[in-house]
């Protein structure tokens, strides 16, 4: 069966090349809309900000930072000072953070997944300095840096 698969493969990469050599503004085309598409929604959501970002963000800018992960896993470990808005029920309790609306607020979740939406969401609210935790939570604990349990 491998020889077969193998086979096939080398055929799909012929024809995909070919394709490549045949039409070759096209596919150009579509690499810069795919970057620019990747490259619009990352930015949507805001910046993103390493562990060590966050941390000069803290103690320079005073930011603030927004934990949009369910109860149950916020209270298992987060990160000092942070505020808890699960993103499910976000929209709804955004105006809990207006009194914040002029610092910059930094967004964390559990891997990433949900902060560039919630950005997204804090945006259409009018709020304007916002980052996003690269690797959420995980990437923190992975640098052994800091939670405390609620």
């Amino acid at each position: 069966m491998r020889p077969h698969f193998q086979v096939l493969a080398v055929f799909v990469m012929e024809q995909l090349f070919e394709f490549i050599g045949n039409h070759p503004l096209e596919v150009g085309a579509f690499a810069v809309l795919l970057v620019l598409f990747i490259r619009n929604e990352m930015n949507r959501g805001g910046a993103s900000v390493s562990a060590q970002q966050l941390v000069n963000m803290v103690n320079s800018e005073k930011a603030v930072l927004l934990d949009v992960r369910d109860r149950k896993e916020y209270e298992a470990g987060h990160i000092v000072d942070a505020i808890n808005i699960p993103y499910s029920s976000l929209e709804s309790r955004v105006e809990e953070l207006n009194k914040f609306k002029e610092r910059p607020i930094v967004i964390i979740c559990k891997m990433g997944q949900h902060a560039g939406a919630a950005g997204t969401l804090l945006r259409k609210k009018g709020y304007e300095n916002i980052s996003r935790l690269t690797g959420g939570i995980m990437e923190w604990r992975n640098q052994s840096l800091p939670v405390v349990k609620s």
